[in-house]
């Protein structure tokens, strides 16, 4: 995958004036020797705002992206602040626990008070900083909070640097999928939005292009025995170079880029094929493609791929299980109830790599209505069972950002289906579903990320500065919409 960010961290430590510098400066170094990392260890010692800006120029010079501010005593709240403020990338904040009970006289470093002044100054200041849920620890124990500062940096980075390029206005009756496009920028994101017109032209401009043989032979060993649909194998080809080579003319100034994409209902009647196998190609280039123009959904894959490093995938919370299959496949097997599970589903986005096993061929639904000579292109196949984390950043109507995070697992239970499927057990499902999915007015799709990633998920939401993150609330919890008598 080459469509995230490498996260350059550096470290600095402060102090108090009143405090011995030697005691965070010794500080900070046993935290270094303790992280397995790579990280840039700053030589100065952020005393006062001088001292600020001399790190602030070592920390350029090294090229770091991403910063932990370290308290290994009290700390300078002007300076230490002011040093998150003007580093213009993610920044941490965590303290120093005291080491020993013989040193609380000389050696005593006061940085669980002084987190709470740098935390007040960062609330006066409007800075965002992540703070871990319990961020005073040891040198190992900051160690491992810094661990877990990686990935919330590195999606912070990425955000800030990346491109939704999109084609086309959403479907009719596909309203659900449509939200304000302005708190893309205040996360730091840009779009650019086009024409199906626009992408069809380029497509044209593509033909005969000498590079779709190649495309076509890596589709052919990575379909294999699933290629079912040859011939179609040089459009799609055709279409894959014309979306790279769209990303590479349009991302400007921007690193990383995600794409919404159409693809009906008049993609398959000019185009002559779905691009389902080609979005889910893409996507398991670290390059998430979205489907029915979808933008927050392809924000949100992009958040799943930067934080997981793996390939994501855009679903539909789709169906019920049936009760007989779940009688049949999960009851007794399974803690799950009948309302914990669902079918996630959606018409072959998911990549081969997260498919059981995969076929590509035409896409059912839409050949109801049309030819099936113009639906072939889409993947086929059940999801791989195992950890999977359900989550979507969304803007509502009158433009306020919220989000949901649910983990839970893909189950070994044959789908019986057709499209990218898999029978899914989240937990108190049925609730999340009525008093957050519903009573929140969250869209169909949803991302998946293959393992369980909803602990950095919450952080990175909360950094954003999503204050309604919804999850699926254990039993005995109830919603604040939640009538309690129903739960007698």
């Amino acid at each position: 995958m080459n469509n995230m960010p490498v996260v350059k961290l550096g470290i600095v430590a402060v102090s108090r004036d009143c405090f011995p510098m030697s005691l965070s400066s010794e500080r900070r170094s046993a935290v270094v020797k303790a992280f397995k990392g790579d990280i840039y260890e700053c030589p100065t010692t952020v005393e006062n705002e001088i001292h600020m800006r001399t790190a602030l120029k070592q920390l350029k010079e090294e090229k770091c992206n991403a910063l932990v501010v370290y308290l290994g005593n009290f700390g300078p709240e002007t300076a230490e602040t002011l040093l998150a403020k003007e580093f213009h990338g993610p920044v941490m904040f965590v303290a120093a626990s005291e080491e020993s009970g013989d040193k609380l006289l000389d050696d005593r470093g006061d940085a669980y008070c002084g987190m709470l002044n740098a935390s007040y100054n960062l609330k006066l200041r409007n800075i965002k900083a992540y703070i871990p849920e319990y961020p005073v620890g040891t040198p190992s124990e900051v160690a491992a909070m810094i661990e877990d500062f990686l990935p919330i940096a590195r999606t912070v980075i990425g955000l800030n640097n990346l491109k939704i390029i999109s084609f086309g206005p959403r479907p009719q009756d596909f309203l659900a999928c449509n939200a304000p496009i302005k708190q893309l920028y205040h996360l730091g994101v840009e779009i650019e939005e086009n024409s199906e017109l626009d992408l069809f032209e380029a497509f044209n401009h593509h033909a005969d292009d000498p590079r779709i043989p190649a495309i076509v032979e890596s589709m052919e060993k990575e379909l294999g025995d699933g290629n079912q649909k040859p011939e179609i194998l040089p459009k799609l080809a055709q279409y894959e170079l014309t979306l790279l080579d769209w990303i590479e003319a349009h991302k400007g100034s921007r690193d990383y880029v995600a794409i919404a994409g159409k693809c009906w209902p008049a993609f398959q009647t000019q185009f002559g094929f779905v691009p389902c196998y080609v979005n889910s190609r893409l996507t398991d280039r670290g390059i998430p493609v979205s489907c029915e123009v979808d933008i927050y959904g392809a924000l949100s894959e992009f958040i799943g791929t930067v934080i997981s490093q793996d390939t994501v995938t855009l679903l539909d919370i789709n169906n019920t299980v049936p009760k007989d299959m779940y009688e049949g496949d999960i009851k007794g097997k399974y803690t799950y109830t009948h309302k914990d599970t669902f079918m996630g589903f959606h018409c072959g986005n998911t990549a081969a790599s997260k498919l059981a096993q995969h076929v590509m061929k035409y896409q059912k639904i839409m050949a109801r209505n049309l030819p099936q000579e113009v639906t072939q292109g889409t993947l086929e196949g059940d999801i791989i069972p195992g950890d999977i984390t359900f989550f979507r950043l969304q803007s509502t109507a009158d433009a306020q950002l919220k989000a949901y995070v649910a983990e839970g697992e893909v189950l070994p239970v044959a789908s019986r289906s057709f499209g990218s499927i898999g029978v899914f057990a989240i937990p108190e499902m049925g609730r999340f579903y009525r008093h957050v999915l519903i009573e929140k007015n969250y869209p169909h799709h949803g991302a998946v990320a293959f393992g369980h990633f909803g602990k950095t998920l919450f952080e990175v939401f909360q950094y954003l500065g999503v204050e309604d993150i919804g999850f699926n609330q254990p039993k005995g919890m109830l919603y604040p919409t939640e009538n309690p008598f129903s739960t007698k």
